[in-house]
């Protein structure tokens, strides 16, 4: 006996279609914004020189962490300029500080939700677990007929892709906080407002610090992908080499964004190792 087969293919399809004929103008008018934030940051990074862009770098590491990483940074943005492969790793670096700053301004309000609500926590974890263990080229299905090929398209799919843990790691530091702070919070007379950003917040900042720090790596992971979709970047040249069979213009720009990766990592790590002891 044949069991009948669920069109569910088909009704995803059907879906996107009805969502991008009734909000066309809305995902047009986010296109339009997005790309024009992703030309301001890009030109505003590839107007600064090179050696400045290094010294900022580097005072920025020697701030939030040690002289051996401000050393390491300039020796590695200095072979990734040497390579020839300054502006797609400026490219790559705004996508990810664009697409990194619009998922956290989303998962830190649903985070505090999920950590002070039962219920939503209980809703809403089934719905990470669907989003991380889907794969990600996965997430540039729907980006297309959304946003259309390009920049724009990937900072969709790399916002989707890396916003869990930011709201996972968000949930568990506000949870974690010991009850008899919260406690003594209550017996002070503190408002639920005041309970949240005076004792709660501030405690769970370094779990926080860890959520945004994986959301970071995740987005640099899906911007590379995301070259597949017409993507600038560091990725697009990883791209290219793989069409051209050129393996070592594909290992270059691999080096290049595992540098990129190290520094953004090493940067947000120190910045957590900071609010914690602090």
């Amino acid at each position: 006996m044949e069991i009948p087969r669920i069109p569910l293919g088909q009704w995803i399809e059907g879906g996107l279609d009805w969502l991008t004929s009734e909000y066309s103008l809305i995902t047009r008018g986010i296109s339009r914004v997005t790309q024009t934030g992703i030309g301001g940051l890009n030109e505003a990074l590839m107007w600064l020189p090179e050696w400045g862009l290094l010294a900022i770098m580097a005072a920025l590491c020697w701030k939030v962490a040690n002289l051996r990483l401000a050393i390491g940074a300039v020796a590695g943005l200095l072979l990734i300029w040497n390579m020839g492969l300054w502006e797609p790793m400026i490219e790559t670096l705004t996508l990810v500080v664009i697409a990194t700053f619009v998922a956290v301004v989303f998962a830190l309000p649903v985070g505090i939700a999920a950590a002070l609500s039962e219920r939503l926590y209980r809703g809403i974890m089934p719905v990470l677990d669907f989003m991380q263990t889907m794969p990600a080229f996965v997430y540039l299905i729907p980006a297309i007929p959304f946003f259309g090929i390009g920049s724009v398209s990937a900072i969709f799919a790399t916002v989707i892709f890396s916003m869990p843990p930011a709201i996972r790691f968000t949930t568990l530091g506000i949870r974690q906080v010991p009850v008899e702070l919260i406690e003594a919070a209550d017996a002070y007379g503190a408002t639920r407002g005041q309970k949240l950003f005076k004792v709660q917040l501030p405690l769970s900042l370094p779990t926080v610090m860890a959520g945004i720090n994986q959301t970071i790596m995740l987005a640099l992971s899906m911007v590379v992908i995301a070259a597949m979709i017409g993507a600038d970047g560091l990725g697009s040249e990883v791209w290219r080499a793989i069409q051209r069979l050129r393996p070592g213009d594909g290992f270059e720009a691999g080096i290049a964004v595992v540098i990129l990766a190290m520094l953004l990592d090493r940067i947000t790590q120190s910045l957590r190792k900071q609010r914690k002891s602090g």
